[in-house]
């Protein structure tokens, strides 16, 4: 096994410590190159989401949620929906944000 990958499973892993992020999300961030909170704290709960997808990763918007309430310290089922909606929104923005396809847009 490759050191990267022993990397990716190690309980010590900073991300794998951030309320909401396990084993699978810390994989599918370190994939898109986001190994510390810093990573992603500098980049945002946007970016980073798309940061995995454009990795080819099927991700959900539970996962946008999840690594916004990581960054705010909070369960993800704690984010109100108002806050959903501003992801949701920012997701669809013309400079560049929007990944999600119609059918995510619709769930």
């Amino acid at each position: 096994m490759e050191a990267s990958t022993m990397t990716l499973m190690n309980k010590d892993d900073e991300l794998q410590r951030m309320k909401n992020l396990g084993k699978t999300s810390a994989q599918w961030l370190h994939a898109a190159g986001i190994h510390k909170a810093a990573d992603l704290r500098r980049l945002g709960s946007i970016e980073a989401y798309q940061a995995v997808k454009k990795r080819g990763f099927r991700v959900s918007k539970t996962f946008l949620y999840s690594i916004e309430a990581a960054l705010q310290g909070m369960g993800w089922k704690e984010l109100l929906d108002e806050q959903k909606a501003a992801l949701n929104r920012k997701l669809e923005t013309p400079d560049g944000l929007r990944t999600a396809t119609a059918e995510e847009t619709a769930k």
